[in-house]
């Protein structure tokens, strides 16, 4: 018994402890830079052909954010460009428009009829801040054919993950069955076919 409290002591002091799959810093070694990144948020971002890019900055980036429960994001929108609809499964999410105009709303989640997924959206201008709930699919788009706009989003998680809906349905790997998809959007298998052979692109960085 002596042998075996000696042997998991050992493992216990030698072996990393890890919160939410992130290995602990001993708190005498703690230092700013634990907190700190150089993300450049204030510059511009290139965007994808969706026309967006989101620049986050969580636990991956900033060991100190673990189990602090939040994160940040850079938002860059082409004109015309949008943020497609996603979710965020560990965190709600709250928006504030830096530069332009952006429409932007969510979808509840299913609920008997008549109500089912009752679609909640807004025009948002510079300085105006809209809240997603944690689940539930949204998105952002800017309306503006000539001008781009730029928004800060913080999130409620220190790691949010992101579900980025099309590019799921139609872009797994391997790829969900066609039969699936058509029945469950009831359309033809040849338009799901269609769908699967695009290049869904990740605009999360």
């Amino acid at each position: 018994a002596v042998l075996l409290a000696l042997v998991s002591w050992q493992a216990t002091a030698s072996d990393p402890i890890r919160v939410n799959g992130f290995v602990c810093k001993n708190p005498m070694e703690v230092n700013a830079d634990n907190f700190f990144k150089a993300a450049a948020l204030d510059k511009p971002r290139v965007t994808n052909k969706v026309g967006s890019n989101v620049t986050l900055i969580n636990v991956m980036q900033i060991a100190g954010l673990n189990t602090l429960g939040i994160s940040i994001a850079r938002i860059d929108y082409a004109p015309l460009g949008q943020n497609p609809p996603h979710t965020h499964p560990r965190a709600t999410e709250i928006l504030t428009v830096l530069e332009g105009t952006l429409y932007v709303g969510f979808v509840t989640s299913n609920q008997p009829a008549p109500n089912r997924n009752k679609f909640l959206s807004k025009v948002l201008n510079k300085g105006d801040v809209f809240v997603f709930p944690a689940g539930l699919i949204h998105f952002q788009f800017n309306p503006n054919p000539h001008k781009p706009a730029i928004a800060i989003a913080a999130l409620s998680s220190q790691n949010p993950g992101a579900i980025t809906i099309a590019n799921a349905v139609f872009g797994s790997d391997p790829q969900i069955s066609d039969d699936v998809l058509a029945k469950a959007f009831q359309v033809e298998k040849n338009t799901i076919d269609w769908l699967q052979a695009q290049f869904w692109e990740n605009n999360h960085n």
